[in-house]
């Protein structure tokens, strides 16, 4: 399916032109009948010869309906633009293609109607001038008469070509639906209309508004029920009776966990008739109540301009916003339009001095690239810029589990790592490891898995710490530990008592730094043994009667209480032997890998 939605106008025609191309009224309302003046939204279809089903969307031309005309064409790809032979340019035409420049529609034909009562030439020349400093400087003008049928023919034959040259969206994209309609139908529910522009929607689909969740219970699509419906198209879904209360008119449905949900975006900006380079040539407010026009939303919102060519929006409510969404910024007062590109849906708090022009200097520097959002936000989640439309996985990154790292960040880290390493080795002599809870903290980083995929020769990790490979202990520790051990040898399970400890220079600090080099087995600051003491520990209590006591544990390793005590919990955290609730314990043999041949 294509959509196109009209514009142009006031009573220049475009009804009567939608009517004469599909055999449908587009005037839904009674009061739109009787006034002879669209109101609201309207929907037609036809088929055109090889390109197929084409809806049509109908929007209002009169002034004080601008805000539903932009409700229909801001999800729309491509337009019928309207303007009258007998009528000439009028404001709201300038309006309109103000709007559709600013939204960044390139896709469209232009329809001089009336052309049986007046001469088609002078308006065809004036607005091929009027277009040329548009986006749609490029669509072809048709002159066509809708109560004749004059130039239809060839109007359908532009259609045609503009269907056929539309680029077709991704029918597995997220989907994201700005409601235009909500209503409710008696024995079904509530029912809402938007036009999709990419991704599928099916039967029983989850969407999410907000915080909120609905289901979809039925489709329809051009008059007809479907069972799942692929963008672009116009689509009504049913959703039964059980909504969110906050599901309306300019609501938005989403795919659930596939976007951010933003109350705030740095946008770039220019009047609609700047050029792209260029810097607005009227002058915008730095704070003022503006609109915003996104999808079929209008939404008020604080704006703070953040230099010639940026700003920050503040929305009322969150909106599910990605980098390069197109919207239009308007003034109710002065009726002045800027079209607004999302530039970034996660800004950075502007809180201090002079902030505001360094963001305006950062965003200059923003161009979408995967690359760029990687390096300008570096750590972030692969995740989170694929809510915000950015494609991780075609970024040069270092990637760790969802978390990315600029490559010339994580050079800069892995120096700076090395130097932190280095400094608490020198100030913790007897604590030559620096925890990587710290080292995240220091390097402000997220997550210590970052910190490990930073670490490379001679950095290594060993318990929980980044140490260098050519650190050591102070040789006063090592030639206490060497003394000890010789001690602890001849009656392996007899640890020295506190005193003794602490006459050999051996402190809760040099005993944690002599187990974490592996040195001695530390079971609690004050009783240590020979490393690899727990394993043969468990191999003689196996040949106990099982279960066995603590008393039979100390006699069989000729120890004490004091020892047997803290080994036995040892043995319990690492699953060697299990307590039973008597107080009695049994063994728990070693797991085994088997092999696979």
């Amino acid at each position: 399916m294509h959509v196109i939605a009209t514009a142009g106008h006031v009573d220049h025609g475009k009804s009567t032109l939608v009517r004469a191309l599909t055999g449908s009224d587009p005037d839904r309302l009674a009061e739109e009948r009787r006034r002879g003046l669209t109101i609201s939204l309207g929907y037609c279809w036809t088929e055109l010869p090889d390109v197929g089903e084409v809806a049509f969307v109908d929007v209002p031309g009169h002034e004080r309906f601008l805000a539903t005309m932009l409700a229909g064409v801001g999800p729309v790809p491509a337009v019928l633009f309207v303007v009258a032979a007998d009528d000439g340019w009028m404001p709201q035409a300038a309006e309109h293609l103000a709007a559709l420049d600013a939204f960044g529609v390139r896709h469209g034909v232009v329809a001089v109607t009336r052309s049986d009562l007046a001469d088609p030439e002078p308006i065809i020349t004036r607005t091929r001038a009027e277009l040329a400093r548009t986006t749609l400087h490029e669509a072809p003008i048709v002159a066509v008469s809708g109560r004749t049928g004059q130039g239809l023919d060839v109007l359908r034959e532009a259609l045609t070509t503009l269907a056929a040259a539309l680029p077709v969206p991704d029918p597995g994209a997220d989907v994201r639906l700005w409601v235009d309609r909500s209503f409710t139908v008696h024995g079904a529910g509530t029912v809402v209309t938007g036009t999709l522009a990419a991704g599928t929607v099916a039967r029983g689909d989850r969407l999410v508004l907000g915080n909120g969740e609905v289901r979809v219970r039925g489709i329809e699509a051009l008059g007809r029920s479907r069972d799942q419906v692929s963008g672009v198209a116009r689509v009504a879904l049913n959703l039964g009776s059980k909504i969110p209360d906050a599901l309306g008119r300019d609501s938005v449905l989403a795919t659930p966990d596939a976007w951010h949900w933003t109350t705030s975006a740095d946008v770039i900006l220019a009047p609609h008739d700047a050029e792209p380079d260029s810097a607005p040539t009227v002058d915008v407010p730095g704070r003022a109540d503006l609109v915003v026009h996104i999808g079929a939303v209008a939404e008020h919102v604080h704006f703070r301009a953040l230099g010639a060519r940026h700003a920050r929006l503040l929305f009322r409510r969150p909106l599910p916003l990605r980098i390069g969404d197109r919207a239009i910024l308007r003034d109710p007062g002065s009726r002045r339009l800027w079209g607004i590109v999302v530039a970034d849906p996660i800004p950075p708090a502007i809180n201090r001095r002079g902030a505001a022009r360094r963001r305006a200097s950062e965003l200059a520097t923003v161009d979408g690239r995967p690359a760029t959002e990687v390096r300008r936000r570096s750590p972030v989640r692969a995740s989170l810029l694929r809510r915000i439309g950015v494609d991780p996985d075609t970024a040069d990154a270092v990637r760790v589990g969802d978390w990315l790292l600029a490559p010339d960040h994580a050079t800069a880290l892995r120096t700076e790592l090395a130097n932190l390493v280095a400094t608490w080795s020198a100030e913790q002599p007897l604590d030559p490891g620096l925890p990587l809870t710290t080292a995240a903290q220091l390097l402000a980083l997220p997550s210590v898995d970052l910190v490990t995929a930073l670490v490379g020769p001679p950095l290594h990790v060993t318990g929980g710490r980044v140490l260098n490979g050519d650190a050591a202990l102070p040789p006063q520790l090592l030639k206490a530990v060497a003394e000890l051990t010789e001690r602890i040898r001849r009656q392996p399970y007899r640890a020295p008592e506190a005193a003794e400890l602490e006459a050999a220079g051996l402190d809760k600090r040099a005993i944690a730094a002599a187990g974490r080099a592996h040195l001695l087995l530390r079971l609690t600051d004050t009783v240590v043994l020979l490393p690899g003491a727990d394993e043969t520990a468990v191999r003689r209590l196996a040949e106990l009667p099982q279960p066995f006591t603590t008393s039979a544990a100390r006699r069989c390793l000729d120890s004490t209480r004091r020892v047997v005590v803290p080994l036995l919990e040892h043995l319990d955290r690492r699953g060697r032997t299990r307590r039973l609730p008597d107080d009695r314990r049994v063994t728990v043999p070693e797991p085994t890998v088997e092999r696979q041949e």
